[in-house]
């Protein structure tokens, strides 16, 4: 028991270290008086809807995890699975790696209701997968849906976008094909799959492209105290920087998400944008998802303790 109490305290450390330790690398790059200004040149009004669609954004993450566990076999209650998600994300997303680091978190809440390491597994790939879906639907629509035959933010003219958009709608199409008609799971090796059911699926795509059309309205809000660019050029320009932050698995996509924005975007002045954005979608859910972190294991440390001493008694 001793022990126990003496590694909670130095996991408590270690977060708190942690989280003080990410923002100050990703805020240290940026002067006082930069990040200030940056912030005041944005209207209020434009920073308030970009919160407001940081809200969205992680109440569909929320459901994901919401789809997967019914995908596991495992279905919970909403606030559990929002928990879940929230807690592991608002980490998951600056630490990087974001497969194993909001993975653990995931497994600590989720073995406690319940689910094996193997359920846990398919809720973990399930949500990588929607995210990829997500990714995709968006990337395409955005390019399809952009009017005129002018180039657009990215150097593509419209017979470019029209092919690369199909391209990108073809992996979730293909995914929508496999559930609908696939009933026996798919086996490579030693990797097996097993298409959920097409309801599911459909759930997928769509709860996967409205998260990240939420964080591109986000990013778009700001965006418009600098420039022009319309929403769907913006939505072209995420799409690309986040794919390079996912591959590149810097914490939180540090400086990759910011460099891949400004290459495409047309103005430098918009740095004030994308600083007020890694505020308002990594930070501040980091600053409420570790103390949640940390006062859940101290709960169900004690729930434990306390079922400990009753069955010895």
């Amino acid at each position: 028991m001793i022990a126990r109490r003496h590694l909670l305290k130095f996991l408590i450390g270690v977060a708190i270290c942690l989280a003080a330790f990410l923002v100050y690398r990703s805020l240290g790059r940026y002067t006082v008086d930069e990040i200030e200004e940056s912030v005041r040149s944005i209207a209020g009004l434009r920073l308030a809807t970009a919160f407001f669609f940081v809200i969205l954004s992680y109440l569909c993450l929320g459901g994901f995890d919401a789809l997967a566990v019914r995908y596991a076999g495992k279905p919970l209650l909403l606030r559990q699975t929002s928990l879940a998600s929230f807690t592991a994300l608002s980490i998951g997303h600056n630490v990087g790696l974001s497969a194993l680091s909001s993975g653990a978190v995931r497994y600590r809440f989720y073995t406690r209701w319940g689910l094996t390491g193997e359920d846990i597994a398919k809720v973990i790939v399930f949500c990588g997968v929607t995210v990829g879906l997500g990714l995709g639907t968006l990337a395409g629509l955005a390019l399809l849906l952009q009017p005129g035959d002018t180039v657009d933010l990215l150097g593509l003219d419209r017979t470019a976008r029209l092919t690369v958009g199909l391209l990108c709608l073809a992996g979730p199409a293909t995914h929508l094909m496999v559930c609908a008609f696939v009933r026996r799971p798919l086996v490579v090796r030693s990797w097996r799959f097993e298409p959920p059911a097409i309801q599911l699926a459909l759930g997928q795509v769509a709860i996967g492209t409205l998260n990240f059309a939420c964080v591109a309205a986000s990013i778009q809000q700001l965006l418009a105290s600098f420039t022009d660019a319309g929403y769907l050029d913006v939505a072209s320009a995420y799409v690309t920087a986040n794919l390079a932050a996912l591959i590149s698995h810097v914490p939180g996509g540090l400086g990759v998400l910011e460099a891949t924005m400004l290459g495409i975007l047309p103005t430098s002045a918009s740095i004030g944008a994308l600083v007020a954005f890694r505020v308002l979608y990594f930070f501040v859910p980091l600053t409420v998802g570790v103390p949640m972190l940390l006062v859940t294991e101290a709960y169900y440390r004690h729930r434990g303790g306390r079922f400990l001493e009753q069955t010895v008694m």
